[in-house]
């Protein structure tokens, strides 16, 4: 299903297209878990980046890089980044998953209250195996559409639930990194910033950070991505403050939480 006007924040914390952003972009020679070597393009690091995970429009004037949800089609000439909502269930969509869904000790369903989400079960290798086969059916369409790079969102999911590890987290993304780099395409670290300096256990190949300056957390993602740190704020102090630390190296763009197009009353978006 589409998304709509979705936001992660810390707290609740065609072919052508294609190759005319490889032109452009780093190769990054990456890896499976059994040691292949996978050749990816990363996103251009400080390049002008637009979010536009909900309501997908023509990017203003020298946009580089831009995210879509993959329902939606990658902007033609562009590098283009595919958002999937990898741990949790889209609002309404429980139907979909049975029981893969995570549930408590009372048999009752656990939700991400602030987003109204249900959790998907990653805790054993069974349900990862089947949970990945629907989340890489996803991935397998943002290459079949011509996307780059795939964004998993909700990798944070194991800070709002005692029921699931990190270890846990690790091992489902890893074998999310690993369908992705076999179908050529980068995969990003959606936020969880304690997990930038372990990238050997994930496989993931830059990082799509929101909020690291509210949260004094872009150093974190820097340490373990360089400048490949895509940066979305959502306050307008606090993207002063990234723009006047990491605006000279990374790619920076302060939005509105609604992620709307242009034309809404509410669209905000200002780059360094």
């Amino acid at each position: 299903m589409p998304l709509i006007n979705r936001v992660r924040t810390h707290g609740r914390v065609h072919v052508a297209a294609a190759v005319a952003a490889a032109l452009i972009t780093p190769l990054f020679i990456s890896s499976t878990a059994n040691g292949a070597a996978q050749a990816v393009s990363l996103p251009p690091a400080h390049a002008d980046f637009d979010y536009q995970i909900g309501e997908p429009y023509t990017p203003p004037a020298g946009v580089e890089v831009v995210s879509r949800d993959h329902s939606a089609s990658p902007a033609a000439g562009l590098y283009n980044i595919c958002y999937v909502n990898a741990f949790q269930a889209q609002p309404g969509a429980e139907s979909e998953w049975g029981d893969l869904l995570l549930r408590d000790a009372a048999g009752d369903i656990v939700y991400d209250d602030g987003w109204g989400e249900a959790i998907l079960d990653i805790r054993s290798d069974a349900k990862r195996q089947r949970i990945a086969a629907k989340v890489n059916s996803w991935i397998d369409t943002c290459a079949t559409k011509g996307f780059e790079a795939v964004e998993p969102d909700n990798l944070d999911t194991f800070t709002r639930t005692d029921l699931i590890s990190e270890a846990n987290a690790k091992t489902f993304v890893r074998m999310l990194a690993d369908h992705a780099h076999q179908q050529g395409l980068a995969i990003a670290q959606k936020n969880t910033a304690d997990f930038s300096l372990a990238r050997d256990e994930t496989g993931l190949d830059f990082a799509v950070a929101e909020e690291c300056g509210e949260w004094d957390e872009c150093g974190d993602y820097t340490d373990g991505f360089g400048d490949n740190v895509i940066v979305i704020e959502y306050k307008e102090s606090a993207f002063k403050a990234t723009c006047a630390d990491f605006g000279s190296r990374l790619s920076v763009v302060l939005r509105d939480v609604d992620v709307s197009a242009p034309g809404d009353s509410g669209y905000v978006r200002k780059t360094c």
